[in-house]
């Protein structure tokens, strides 16, 4: 999921690729968030490129 919201997906669309409701989008991109320390989407987004996870996802 990390790599959709890094690409700059909206949690609708998210739930759309991944057949899941808005609602557990958005639960599991709040949970994402505060594991990887990070107050918002774009500071996601840098810490994947940083870290090279885009290579794994």
């Amino acid at each position: 999921m990390l790599n959709l919201v890094s690409e700059g997906k909206t949690n609708r669309e998210i739930a759309q690729a991944l057949y899941l409701g808005e609602g557990t989008v958005r639960n599991y991109v709040s949970n994402i968030l505060s594991k990887l320390g990070v107050s918002n989407r774009a500071e996601a987004a840098a810490y994947a490129v940083q870290h090279s996870l885009k290579d794994y996802l």
